[in-house]
C-alpha cells in the first residue's frame, strides 16, 4: 500500500531548524494535514507565520485554518515547475533571470523584479509568464521575513536532505 510519510520542520526565532514531528497517512489531502497540524498544536506549536510546501493545496488550506499561517510554494519546487516551460536550451537563462528576483534586498524590490522578469518571458514563453503571475505571492512570501532568516525559509529542501 502506498502511504505518505510526512515530516514537519520548523525554523525558530533564532533561525535554527527543528524537527517538529512526523506522521504517516494514506494521502496528503487537507484532512491529513489538518490532523497533523492539530496534533502539533496540541503539543505546543504556536506562533507559526509561514508554512512552506511543494504546492500542496491541502496543506495550504490546513495551515490557514489550524495555524492562521501564510502558505508558500517552495522556491526550489517552483523553479522545477518554471524550468519545465523553458525548454532545454532556455533553462539556464530562465533560472538566472528568476534568481534575480530572489536576490533582491526586500519584498517590494523582489516583487518588482519578479514582474519585470515575467514580462520578459511574455512573448516567447507565455505559459511561464502565466505561471509566474499566479505564483508571485506564494513564492515570494518569505521575503517579508528578516534577511538573516530567509535562507532557511524559502524551501523545503532541508527536508529532502533529511529524508532523501
Amino acid at each position: 500500500m502506498s502511504v505518505a510519510v510526512t515530516m514537519a520542520l520548523g525554523v525558530n526565532t533564532d533561525g535554527r531548524r527543528e524537527v517538529l514531528g512526523m506522521d504517516i497517512g494514506q494521502s496528503e489531502a487537507e484532512t491529513f494535514w489538518t490532523a497533523l497540524l492539530r496534533k502539533l498544536a496540541r503539543r505546543g506549536l504556536r506562533g507559526v507565520k509561514l508554512v512552506i510546501s511543494d504546492a500542496h493545496e491541502g496543506l495550504k488550506a490546513a495551515a490557514t485554518k489550524v495555524l492562521g499561517a501564510t502558505a508558500q510554494h517552495c522556491r526550489v519546487h517552483f523553479m522545477r515547475n518554471a524550468l519545465a516551460h523553458a525548454g532545454k536550451s532556455g533553462r539556464q537563462v530562465v533560472s538566472a533571470l528568476i534568481a534575480t528576483a530572489f536576490a533582491q534586498a526586500d519584498a517590494e524590490a523582489a516583487r518588482q523584479q519578479w514582474r519585470r522578469v515575467a514580462d520578459q518571458f511574455r512573448a516567447k514563453m507565455p505559459k511561464l509568464s502565466a505561471l509566474m503571475d499566479s505564483a508571485e505571492e506564494n513564492v515570494l512570501a518569505y521575503m517579508t521575513f528578516p534577511a538573516a532568516h530567509r535562507t532557511k525559509r524559502h524551501s523545503t529542501n532541508p527536508l529532502e536532505r533529511v529524508d532523501g
